[in-house]
This record gives C-alpha cells, sequence and structure tokens, in this order.
C-alpha cells in the first residue's frame, strides 16, 4: 500500500464531499483531516485480510475495490463491489471487532483511511453528526437486508433481472456496462458464473436485453420489471 500525496486542503474538501460528514463544520473536518491517511492500490492488492482490527473505515476516491470471503470448499463469495464515492468499514470499526472479509483492489484505486479516534471526538461534539452517521449505518443495514430477502426468494432469473434493474448512476438507464467480471458479479448474486451466463443468454433469446460484451442494453424495461418479483 502506497500513501499518496494528497494536501491537507485536499483532504478536508474530500471529507467535506462524503455524504457521512454533511453536518461538520470545517473546523471538524480539518481535525479529522489531520488523521486522515491517503493510500494508492495497485490492482490485485489486498488492502485488508480477514481478522486484521478495524481501527477505522475508508472511503474509495476512484477504482474500484471487492469485499469478499473464502469459503470453506476455497471457492470465494464476493459480499460487495465498492466502487467510487462509497464508504466501507464503519459498522465495525464502532464496534470494535475485526474485518468479517477481505478487501482488494480490482483495479487501481486511491482511498481515504479515517482512523477511529477522530470520529469518536466528533461524536461527542455534534449530536448532529450523530444522526448522520445512525443514519447512515440504518441504511446500510436495511439495504442488507433487503439483499438477503432477494437472495433467499428469488430464483437465478430474478436475480439477474434486479441487478441489470438497479440504479447504476448512469445517464442512459437501459444501457449498462457490468462493473465487474462476470465470475464476480455472479458470486455477487450467489450464483454459478455458468448460471449468470445462462440467463444472460436466456433474457437475450427472448428479446429483452441485448448483450455485446460488458454492455447490455435493457429493450424491454416493463417485462422485465414485471419478472424481477417472486410470484
Amino acid at each position: 500500500m502506497v500513501p499518496g500525496s494528497m494536501t491537507h486542503d485536499d483532504l478536508t474538501t474530500t471529507l467535506g464531499n462524503i455524504p457521512l460528514f454533511a453536518s461538520l463544520n470545517v473546523d471538524e473536518l480539518q481535525v479529522i483531516a489531520h488523521a486522515t491517511h491517503h493510500h494508492r492500490l495497485r490492482r490485485g492488492e489486498i488492502l485488508f485480510q480477514k481478522g486484521d482490527p478495524a481501527l477505522g473505515f475508508y472511503y474509495l476516491i476512484d477504482g474500484q475495490v471487492k469485499l469478499a470471503l473464502l469459503a470453506p470448499d476455497g471457492h470465494e463469495k464476493v459480499i460487495q463491489l465498492i466502487e467510487p464515492g462509497m464508504t466501507f468499514g464503519e459498522a465495525v470499526m464502532f464496534i470494535e471487532r475485526p474485518f468479517p472479509a477481505y478487501a482488494e483492489a480490482l483495479r487501481a484505486s486511491q482511498l481515504l483511511f479515517i482512523p477511529r479516534t477522530p470520529l469518536i471526538e466528533a461524536l461527542d461534539g455534534n449530536p448532529g453528526f450523530a444522526l448522520k452517521l445512525l443514519a447512515g449505518l440504518s441504511t446500510r443495514l436495511h439495504s442488507m437486508v433487503n439483499e438477503i430477502e432477494a437472495l433467499s426468494t428469488r430464483n437465478a432469473t430474478q436475480r439477474v433481472i434486479g441487478f441489470l434493474l438497479a440504479d447504476h448512476g448512469l445517464d442512459d438507464p437501459d444501457t449498462l456496462s457490468l462493473p465487474a467480471s462476470k465470475a464476480l458479479i455472479a458470486s455477487r448474486l450467489n450464483l454459478t458464473p455458468e448460471t449468470f451466463s445462462r440467463v444472460l443468454h436466456d433474457l437475450q433469446e427472448r428479446q429483452l436485453i441485448e448483450v455485446d460484451g460488458r454492455t447490455i442494453r435493457l429493450l424491454d424495461r416493463d417485462t422485465l420489471l414485471g419478472q424481477e418479483e417472486p410470484g
């Protein structure tokens, strides 16, 4: 992990753009910036391993990071794909538990590491920050519960359709570029790569989508929406 060269002002500005810190004033952001570390990761580099102490949390500036576990049989289970603008590690940091998964850079990435100690001090002096943090963690928990429910009640086709219909933050919601390899996305959806590819092929045969490498165009959003939920 190679330290970056962001200035203190750069760090303060970047921290101010993190939704979690929206209620903090400049002085509070500067205190956190003094303790924040800027890191660069090469593709394939491990940020932390399962069981490492969670002494703070991370914010991804650019690149892509996966959070994953190794199953007893040696197969990898992708828990989450971290995209720029996302944070990760907050929950385990506050309960002082080790990281439950490992993090690996899928592309060259820049991150900020925000240590726990200045955050605790900000919580003590800023009730608005505490509420913002609780809201953020609650939203994350709600999203995880919804995801677990979707994985347990939806079949393979419904899971893939749900992924295709998700908001990927693109200007054209009917065209998306797969954010990672099909194998990684399949693992994220708790599917085998073969099943994921088969479902895409089937949807294309039914003229509901068009697949061109990693680019997928939705041809019939209404029919896809009708098939997404379990019936």
